[in-house]
């Protein structure tokens, strides 16, 4: 059975290992669904309920958290990720440092 695209983006992100972050782009790339990024974020908004997905290890290329400063989902993705080991210094983690690299 083939999975759908989203259950590839999930398989993905379920391999990032604890303390490491990775970008929308990256995602999508390694889940061989190319330039489709913005797809990528869809997809972790429809985790469903109860899953074990870590999707706050998932920002920006740039290093930004997605969320608004100082919105709920801003706060919870910095606290788990700071809860990891992973820096976050003005909603911006250092990409050199932090990205993973299977």
């Amino acid at each position: 059975m083939e999975h759908t695209r989203e259950q590839k983006i999930w398989q993905v992100v379920l391999a990032v290992p604890a303390g490491r972050v990775v970008s929308y782009g990256q995602v999508a790339d390694m889940a061989g669904l190319g330039r489709q990024a913005r797809f990528v974020g869809r997809a972790l908004g429809m985790l469903p309920a109860g899953h074990s997905v870590p999707w706050f290890r998932v920002i920006r290329n740039t290093g930004q958290i997605a969320f608004p400063p100082g919105s709920d989902t801003f706060e919870q993705q910095k606290a788990l990720l700071m809860n990891e080991g992973v820096e976050v210094i003005n909603g911006r983690v250092s990409m050199k440092r932090f990205r993973w690299r299977p």
